[in-house]
């Protein structure tokens, strides 16, 4: 006999995610003993609620639990149209908060158009490796820096038109200029830290410069306090607009059906880094912070 109240879904996780935001907002949010943070695909296994019919999936921000009792506030299901043969993974990653955090930065806060020349950081990560092939799609020139020569290989195999290990090249000055010497239009900032206002020196007049985030610096005991290049930013007269993918939320479902279309067409190809078992959560959120992952890191329950 079930115990739920009116409206409430029992739901069980199928695949959860780690994600770099999650280390910045658990210090700022979170209090000793309280549930980590973080989205997860989860399977409804009882229900009282119509909308959320037993046996259907969701996108839920439950955090690190592998079951929920939810009143349904705040669940997305999973688009109806989703291929059986599309794992229900990519809901928390090319096809799911990822991807929305790709296009409104390419769309939304770039403007980016066709034959302009992009920079992404993290480029193989979840957001950046699909930051890079959706400005393929629009005919834009991309090039992506990764922390190893296995990832520069993966980006290349994406389409990427120039790839450099930053770990491993002598200037990351002249691996820019030698990228596109012709300087860079927009720039999709992941990594924050130093080596970011020496891509400021890189871009073009007028240059567009989207703020996803800033991994580099969310394990710093102490906040960074520069260089502050903002004489660069007034010479070159640059814009640069930090951003949430939130803001867009009521564009998410038609955003969600085009990720997925582009998926469907070989457009946008989708790397994971799957770990197994819902108590090596934190070993995967650790390597994920630590650069372990190509693509999408998620855990499979």
């Amino acid at each position: 006999m079930s115990l739920l109240l009116f409206a409430e879904v029992l739901l069980e996780a199928v695949f959860l995610s780690v994600d770099p935001y999650m280390r910045l907002l658990s210090k700022i949010h979170m209090k000793e003993g309280g549930v980590m943070i973080g989205e997860q695909v989860a399977k409804v296994i009882q229900s009282k609620n119509p909308a959320f019919p037993v046996g259907s999936h969701v996108v839920s921000d439950s955090g690190w639990r592998t079951h929920t009792l939810s009143d349904g506030t705040g669940l997305t299901p999973i688009l109806p149209e989703w291929p059986k043969d599309v794992s229900l993974s990519l809901a928390l990653g090319a096809i799911g908060m990822p991807g929305l955090t790709a296009v409104y930065g390419i769309e939304d806060v770039l403007g980016l158009k066709e034959g302009e020349t992009l920079l992404v950081n993290a480029a193989a990560g979840a957001v950046g490796s699909v930051v890079g092939q959706i400005a393929k799609i629009k005919g834009c020139k991309v090039v992506g820096s990764a922390g190893s020569d296995a990832k520069v290989v993966f980006l290349k195999e994406l389409g990427f038109d120039e790839v450099f290990n930053y770990k491993t090249v002598g200037s990351l000055e002249e691996a820019l200029r030698k990228a596109s010497p012709e300087g860079y239009d927009c720039f999709f900032e992941n990594v924050g830290g130093s080596s970011s206002f020496i891509v400021l020196q890189q871009m073009k007049n007028f240059g567009r410069i989207a703020v996803c985030g800033s991994i580099s610096t969310y394990n710093d005991s102490e906040p960074q306090t520069g260089p502050y290049s903002f004489f660069t930013v007034i010479l070159k007269q640059l814009k640069m607009e930090g951003f949430i993918y939130s803001r867009w939320q009521h564009k998410n479902h038609e955003t969600l059906k085009r990720l997925l279309a582009w998926v469907k067409e070989g457009k946008l190809q989708c790397r994971e880094h799957v770990t197994k078992g819902f108590e090596n959560m934190p070993a995967a959120f650790m390597g994920m912070l630590q650069g372990e992952n190509t693509g999408k890191a998620v855990v499979a329950v």
